[in-house]
């Protein structure tokens, strides 16, 4: 399918994508005896929030370094539906995890943006609980929700459709850098999953809209998608679309891998300098801030890039031959992150994605997202979703949901298959819905393999690994057998597949569990915030990291806690405030900290 898209893209496609305003690709190219006042590390969702929201001010000079290429002509970036092509390419970090323990010793494979531009649902009681354990109420759901709000323009889904009964628009923002719509091409199972809603009821009931806070029940899915052009959001072309990268005062280098931070002065250390390479075995160049290092580069990349300077846990830095500079012991701990499955149901139907995966099939309906911004390719995977808590019979010991409105698990609800299956028949046709524990109580850790910055991390989300969260994935298998026994799907869905029809007993349920498990790609956590003046973690809530000056973290890996829903908005949210904070520093003539 790669290969078709490569080929179809090279004459039909390219002429359609937006066109943007100079990005740097080579270090020489800078302007020449620029000083920055930030240097901002990595050009993905958060990053490229801030330097954004920086820019706005004439007087900073901001620069981004982004370790990936430009997005710019890259079709899988703008095609909803063909974002996935991404992984396992060089837009892809392509990091593997450690073996795992809940998952039998297997490996997984975690994609991360290695692109301009990067990697929902809100629930209140997880930043309320923000709030609490940081002493800082601008993290709570009163003050963060705005931000939310801000980041956001609602746009019609691209068919069009009347969308009454299936988003509550007085809560979403109007005026964003972020486009957001519904589902632009309904699929059979659509209104199947809305009438097996009206027919189970109870835990199965209708949401409105999952964004208002308050997430359990089914809703419609609400994407990054501009459904005027039917083009996929993110944060490169919201936050650096053309009119931004015109400002004189912001420049954006891809390309551009860092290596460390560097410590530029101080007794209290300060760390406003930063090494990079732009190309594997290339020379190393140096860049300062005046003013701040803003380190974005994710759960993964931030804490590596921190490590590697010799900011970390003393044993460990030692232990791979990194001189310590700073001793901070929970760099690269408490990472966090979904785990999912994946479950194929064969169905009596011919007209599901396997139809338009089908390679036959692939140039027509590219021509018609070109031709028309419409047709399959403007939607993801799902256009509905669905938040639960495990039965009240179930105690989970511990449970760290933040409260008795947050879901324990989820469902995706797909018109075929979600991920390839060794296990299906071939040649015939799926619904599939997944399961994702979205409270979960494991926690694992980054670290570095050796002394050389460029080697890859070890990446231990420790999926499953506490019976709390097998609990939690059982119950949601549960969950999900109950919704297919709806009335709805008697002659459509055929039988369970892909391994599923093999779970037949609690112990080969949880066989099931530890072979097809996986990550759902929301990893958070590793460069944890706590209140000022903690002895744990790593930021304080300005996002300072402790006991350094010059360095702030801007990203998930600073979420005290992981959302129960999917992360991207709400790593917007913190963004932008996070800029209102750096913002309100300077403006109160704060030249140093």
């Amino acid at each position: 399918m790669k290969a078709i898209v490569t080929s179809f893209i090279s004459f039909a496609l390219i002429a359609t994508l937006p066109s943007h305003a100079t990005i740097y690709e080579k270090f020489t190219d800078l302007p020449k005896n620029r000083q920055y006042d930030f240097i901002i590390v990595g050009g993905g969702t958060a990053g490229n929030v801030v330097a954004n929201r920086l820019s706005e001010n004439p007087k900073f000079q901001v620069l981004v370094l982004e370790a990936g290429p430009s997005h710019v002509g890259v079709l899988e970036s703008q095609v909803p539906w063909l974002a996935a092509n991404l992984q396992q390419t060089q837009y892809d970090w392509n990091y593997t995890t450690v073996p795992q323990v809940g998952l039998g010793g297997r490996t997984v494979d975690i994609p991360r943006g290695h692109i301009l531009g990067g990697s929902s649902s809100i629930t209140i009681e997880d930043y309320d609980r923000w709030g609490k354990i940081t002493g800082d109420e601008g993290w709570a759901w009163d003050n963060l929700r705005r931000y939310f709000i801000k980041s956001e323009r609602l746009t019609p889904p691209a068919d069009n459709h009347n969308t009454q009964g299936q988003i509550d628009p007085t809560i979403h923002g109007k005026n964003g850098n972020l486009a957001v719509s519904l589902s632009g091409f309904p699929v059979p199972i659509d209104q199947k999953i809305v009438t097996a809603t009206k027919q189970l009821g109870g835990d199965f009931k209708f949401n409105l809209d999952l964004n208002s806070g308050q997430p359990l029940g089914i809703s419609w899915l609400q994407t990054i998608v501009d459904g005027r052009t039917g083009i996929r959001g993110s944060s490169a072309n919201g936050y650096l679309a053309p009119e931004f990268l015109r400002r004189p005062n912001l420049d954006v280098l891809v390309n551009a891998q860092v290596s460390r931070l560097l410590q530029t002065s101080g007794k209290v250390p300060a760390f406003r300098g930063v090494e990079f390479r732009q190309k594997v075995g290339g020379s190393l160049y140096h860049l300062s801030a005046t003013k701040e290092i803003i380190l974005s580069a994710g759960s993964i990349g931030s804490p590596q890039i921190m490590l590697n300077s010799g900011i970390g846990p003393a044993k460990d830095l030692k232990k791979v031959g990194v001189k310590l500079l700073v001793d901070l012991p929970d760099v690269g701990q408490n990472l966090a992150d979904h785990s999912v499955m994946a479950h194929p149901f064969i169905v009596n139907s011919n007209n599901t994605f396997e139809k338009i995966r089908d390679p036959a099939n692939i140039p027509g309906e590219l021509q018609l997202w070109k031709d028309t911004h419409g047709g399959p390719f403007v939607d993801t995977i799902a256009s509905m979703l669905g938040f639960f808590r495990v039965p009240k019979n179930v105690k989970l010991n511990p449970d760290f949901a933040a409260g008795p409105n947050t879901p324990h698990f989820e469902h995706l609800f797909a018109n075929g298959l979600i991920v390839p299956n060794a296990f299906v028949p071939p040649n015939a046709s799926f619904f599939s819905m997944s399961t994702v524990v979205t409270s979960p109580v494991s926690r694992g850790t980054l670290k570095i393999r050796s002394s050389n910055p460029f080697d890859e991390p070890l990446i231990d989300p420790a999926l499953l690994k506490e019976e709390s969260d097998r609990v939690v994935m059982r119950e949601a298998i549960k969950h999900m057998i109950a919704f297919t026994q709806a009335p709805v799907w008697k002659g459509y869905i055929v039988a369970p597949s892909g391994g599923l029809q093999n779970a037949t007993t609690e112990e080969k349920l949880d066989q099931y569990i530890t072979a097809a498990s996986s990550t759902f790609f929301h990893p958070v956590g590793s460069l944890g915030m706590s209140a000022r003046g903690a002895k744990h973690g790593v930021v304080d809530p300005d996002l300072k990291v402790k006991n350094i000056v010059g360095l702030r973290v801007v990203d998930a890996s600073i979420f005290p806690f992981i959302p129960t829903g999917h992360t991207s908005s709400a790593v917007y949210a913190v963004a932008e405030r996070a800029a209102d904070i750096i913002k309100e520093d300077y403006d109160n003539n704060h030249d140093h900290y």
